[in-house]
């Protein structure tokens, strides 16, 4: 039988195999208690804190219009079809502009094999030739002011790919995490007792190691406001995580959950927030990914289905993360 410190499965563990230092309770959150909400969101906000995509129900005001926008963090966060659009919608847009400024130079401006289309279209192209630094030399560029034009769309074309290039790469280069959450949690039988469960996996091909979750639950209390409390689990860190972690909190008599149903969880605004820190293999950085779970996306008396598929020929163990999500109800005391 191997030893707690050699076991790296996921799967719960009974209440007998928890460390005899491992408490089994919860208490308040250590240090200030609102975990950075403020306290007058923590007070009086009935919105739910953190989406399930991990994003804050939080709105700023009172700045200078732009003022909080960054250009940079948009381009590195924005989604991969939304930054090659807006990168290609960049390079129509310059070219356009530029385009417009040789037709404003003259019928004399350009010289050279005309094709048909007219004289916007024509310089257009010879916008993108000029941009790309591609210079095919059907059209040339003949006055002062072309010419002029020409050295200014050459320096911001020089810009423009070292711009994109470097965005490009650092959003390569930018470790991040992609944590499928289940989409429900549930309060099952474990050991003898029963347990708060929600399920997780990891959806890239690369390895999180040393992952740590942490997880929190706030309430409203009467006379206090929102309150949170910093839940025992019993596994707080797995040193590897090749597969799914079904994280879960032993429900006791010490526990915030212990004595309440599903319409107690939904009236005083419950709230369990998920917070996972890990390191990736690949790039030896950290990673972080959050989610959120209501009252009502807890799911009392059930039990997640097996995600485990049987050992193929070659003996290698698989799980189908199609069924993540998959619970069925169980018989309740």
């Amino acid at each position: 039988m191997p030893t707690d410190s050699t076991r790296f499965d996921s799967e719960p563990r009974s209440e007998a195999e928890k460390p005899p230092d491992q408490p089994g309770h919860s208490e308040p959150a250590e240090g200030d208690s609102d975990l950075g909400f403020g306290s007058v969101i923590a007070r009086e906000s009935r919105r739910r804190l953190l989406n399930r995509d991990g994003s804050f129900n939080v709105a700023r005001e009172g700045l200078r219009p732009f003022s909080s926008l960054s250009l940079y963090h948009f381009l590195l966060t924005v989604s991969w079809p939304r930054f090659l659009a807006l990168v290609s919608l960049g390079y129509l847009v310059v070219n356009l502009i530029f385009a417009a400024a040789f037709v404003a130079c003259g019928p004399g401006a350009l010289a050279g094999r005309v094709e048909p289309g007219g004289k916007l279209l024509n310089a257009f192209f010879f916008s993108v030739q000029t941009f790309a630094t591609i210079g095919y030399g059907s059209l040339i560029p003949t006055s002062l002011p072309a010419n002029l034009l020409v050295t200014l769309e050459s320096v911001v074309g020089l810009l423009g790919f070292a711009l994109a290039t470097g965005l490009v790469f650092a959003r390569f280069s930018r470790p991040t995490a992609r944590i499928l959450f289940s989409d429900r949690a549930i309060i099952a039988p474990y050991g003898s007792g029963t347990g708060l469960m929600f399920r997780i996996a990891n959806a890239r091909s690369s390895q999180i190691i040393d992952l740590e979750a942490k997880v929190i639950m706030s309430r409203f209390e009467s006379g206090i406001g929102r309150n949170f409390y910093t839940l025992d689990l019993e596994r707080d860190r797995v040193a590897f995580f090749p597969l799914s972690w079904t994280i879960v909190h032993p429900i006791d008599e010490r526990s915030p959950f212990f004595g309440i149903g599903p319409e107690d969880l939904t009236n005083c605004g419950m709230e369990i927030l998920v917070l996972l820190q890990g390191i990736d293999e690949i790039f030896s950085q950290t990673v972080h990914a959050r989610s959120s779970y209501e009252g009502e996306e807890v799911i009392w008396g059930a039990q997640f289905r097996n995600i485990f598929n049987p050992p193929g020929p070659d003996g290698v163990l698989t799980i189908d993360l199609g069924r993540l999500h998959d619970f069925e109800k169980v018989q309740w005391p």
